[in-house]
């Protein structure tokens, strides 16, 4: 093994889905990283031989040897263990939101809290690889991005960069994610019997995933209508995004914008205009497939985008930012099939 890594936060969803992946990633041996005292013994087959577990102090990870830590955990506990890894001279990648906002202002505005590390938010290197993989290979710290901005900035930002919006009218989002996206903590709202033969709405025009979006994609607040909703099944995520393309662009000037921005990208897959993608392909991956399709008389677009939320939306897209940080070919032990 070239590199070892450090999870913080392993039991949980996106924890738990990074420890899979990486236990057949061919350059990096996975290391648990204990940091709650009260968690219960879990149970495995007699036999079972799972990764080093070690607690998760920056001196347990000095002596362990490891190169990066991904910290899957709440985020004020990432804003806690963050600072003691960085001064180790150990490379963090944080899949929750703590550094996922440039300013303390809006951080507090979109997660209702005070931030507490506000010169590590400013350092904080988005983790969109399709959009800033230099800067992520020579960071120290790198905001695994949210699962719904990660679909919405793939699938958006070539179109506005390109002039192809008409942003007059306004952009809809309407996304559609699998329960394992809010996270293993148990609650009413994620309960089988409130999900299953259930479709539901949430966070209505104040969801935290919204600066993400407007930050990578920019578009200003009034541009942008997103609506959440939880669909009854384990894992995916798929956005409706509705605008008006400007006089005279059709399916041709969209398909030349997606290529010539991810004409050479391992993960992002455009389907022929007019077709649309679904979730089953995507499941289990790290890809992103986009389909749209133009109405010229009306000028009416429809982009639908999916992603594995687990996947590209979280641990998956984590490793490919590890794959950059630690100078490793960046799809390496990462599934770009479906």
């Amino acid at each position: 093994m070239s590199f070892r890594a450090g999870i913080v936060g392993f039991r949980g969803y996106s924890g738990m889905e990074l420890a899979r992946i990486l236990r057949s990633h061919p350059s990096v041996e996975p290391v648990w990283m204990e940091h709650r005292s009260d968690a219960a013994p879990e149970v495995h087959p007699l036999g079972w031989k799972g990764p080093e577990r070690i607690a998760a102090t920056p001196e347990a990870a000095r002596e362990a040897g490891l190169g990066v830590v991904f910290l899957a955990t709440p985020a004020e506990v990432s804003m806690e263990l963050a600072p003691g890894f960085l001064a180790s001279g150990i490379r963090v990648v944080d899949l929750s939101g703590a550094f996922r906002l440039k300013t303390v202002e809006r951080y507090r505005r979109w997660y209702g809290e005070e931030h507490t590390q506000p010169a590590l938010l400013e350092e904080a290197v988005y983790g969109l690889p399709e959009f800033y993989r230099d800067r992520i290979a020579g960071a120290r710290l790198v905001a695994n991005p949210g699962c719904y901005p990660t679909a919405a900035n793939l699938a958006l930002r070539p179109l506005v960069e390109s002039g192809l919006v008409d942003r007059s009218h306004g952009i809809v989002c309407d996304a559609k994610s699998g329960v394992s996206g809010a996270g293993r903590k148990p609650s009413l709202k994620t309960s089988f019997c409130e999900v299953t033969e259930n479709f539901s709405a949430y966070s209505v025009l104040g969801h935290r995933h919204v600066p993400e979006v407007l930050m990578n994609s920019g578009l200003e607040e009034h541009e942008f209508s997103f609506t959440a909703h939880l669909l009854p099944i384990h894992r995916g995520i798929l956005e409706t995004i509705y605008f008006r393309a400007v006089e005279g662009a059709g399916e041709e000037a969209l398909l030349e914008a997606y290529q010539k921005a991810y004409g050479g990208e391992p993960f992002v897959r455009l389907y022929p205009p007019g077709s649309m993608p679904d979730l089953r392909p995507v499941q289990h991956t790290n890809l992103c497939l986009i389909g749209f399709r133009v109405d010229a008389a009306t000028r009416r677009a429809v982009v639908v985008v999916c992603i594995d939320n687990l996947g590209k939306g979280a641990a998956g897209q984590a490793v490919q930012n590890m794959n950059l940080m630690l100078g490793l070919a960046e799809a390496e032990g990462l599934s770009c099939e479906s």
